[in-house]
């Protein structure tokens, strides 16, 4: 049979117009089938076409003549008819296709951003590249648990971040990096998390956090413009602005503002700051208009440098849309003796509350000794940008299959 047409197209084509369709049946009512397929849905007029009416929830594909309102088929080839009723109260067609076909609308649309991300860089010079899933060492910050992975020669990690390798390629001399990449974190859930998720990282060297803020704004936008048609997106049913440039808050701004609360009062105790900062503070930021909170702490530092003309404060940005965390970046820490000293202090850390204990990455330390440029960089959720684009609350509700549906 002739290579097929999307549905939604046959239906727009000339009456006359030849054409082959393929989907699944979805209604029978006498000689007329109604056939779905991921653009929509037509109807068969099967006449005295020989087989005889295939089964509902059967996948066909028929070539025939449009007349208007239906495909009048002169062959058709049947596949295998479902072994039980169609369609599954708990089964994948009616899980996708609910609510109109939301969820694989869903799915064209988060295409659609991945495909503008991708020409955003490229028409910038950064090369796309692609770093192992399975490692050595996951990083050993805190607050982030790693899957393990059994059955090799050594001990490997499912990656919680492709950070520390991208960086690597900075210090091997490629100073515009971006990469697309799945990420896995134990314990993560709730609507805006998942433990397996798409995370975006971008690299610029011989930068700094600035021009990395610039990237972010004026990608979300892109993206935005591309897939919605306008630089907003939607949070909770509420639009919310993308348009550069965005609004700047210092973190010690944004705790008096939303909290009443300042840094000398909650710090060094990060447990209240963080209580305060997730109860009161961030669902404040960026309701209306995207914004980027700087001047984080030096203690919440992680592989940020200190700010040279601050040094109680990281070059460290994150940026909230609509009260979610959207991305966290840096002015990267190139000084490698800092960098094994604060990594140190939280293997320290980890074993002191009881933390598994991951590897230090040495191979990661040996390209900050051997000379990285000074750097900028960040960590975008692809899944919250998508859910943000395609207005819903969750981020399961955006991706193909989520973790309960694995």
């Amino acid at each position: 049979m002739a290579r097929h047409k999307p549905a939604a197209i046959v239906c727009r084509l000339p009456i006359g117009s030849r054409a082959t369709v393929a989907g699944r049946v979805v209604n029978i009512d006498g000689g007329r089938v109604r056939l779905v397929d991921g653009s929509g849905a037509l109807t068969l007029s099967l006449g005295h076409v020989s087989p005889g009416a295939p089964a509902l929830g059967q996948l066909v594909q028929a070539t025939g003549v449009w007349d208007g309102t239906a495909l009048v088929v002169e062959t058709r080839r049947d596949g295998v008819a479902p072994l039980d009723s169609f369609p599954k109260a708990e089964g994948d067609y009616a899980h996708f296709t609910a609510d109109g076909g939301r969820r694989v609308a869903n799915l064209h649309r988060r295409a659609a951003v991945l495909g503008a991300i991708r020409v955003y860089f490229d028409q910038r010079g950064f090369l796309e590249v692609e770093t192992p899933l399975m490692v050595r060492s996951p990083g050993t910050e805190v607050h982030i648990e790693a899957f393990s992975v059994d059955g090799g020669r050594d001990r490997r990690f499912l990656i919680t971040s492709p950070e520390m390798h991208m960086k690597r390629l900075l210090g091997a001399g490629l100073s515009k990096i971006y990469q697309i990449s799945r990420a896995f974190r134990r314990d993560e859930a709730g609507g805006h998390h998942q433990p397996e998720f798409t995370m975006l990282e971008w690299y610029r060297g011989f930068a700094d956090a600035s021009a990395v803020m610039e990237d972010t704004e004026n990608l979300v936008a892109a993206v935005a413009e591309e897939v919605r048609g306008e630089a907003t997106v939607q949070v909770a049913g509420r639009n919310v602005s993308v348009a550069p440039p965005w609004h700047r808050l210092r973190v010690d701004e944004a705790l008096l503002e939303y909290a009443g609360l300042t840094l000398s009062e909650v710090l060094p105790d990060e447990e209240r700051f963080f209580h305060a900062w997730v109860e009161k503070v961030e669902p404040a930021l960026g309701r209306d208009r995207a914004t980027f909170v700087t001047h984080w702490p030096a203690s919440m530092a992680s592989l940020a440098r200190l700010l040279p003309d601050d040094p109680t404060s990281a070059d460290r940005f994150e940026a909230y849309v609509g009260g979610i965390e959207l991305c966290n970046g840096f002015g990267e820490l190139v000084d490698a003796r800092e960098q094994r000293g604060r990594i140190e202090a939280e293997v320290a850390l980890r074993e002191a509350e009881g933390l598994p204990a991951y590897p230090i990455d040495e191979r990661f330390l040996g390209a900050l000794e051997e000379g990285l440029p000074d750097s900028g960089g960040n960590a975008l959720g692809v899944d919250r940008l998508v859910m943000m684009v395609c207005g819903e609350d969750r981020v399961s509700e955006v991706m193909a299959f989520p973790a309960d549906r694995v």
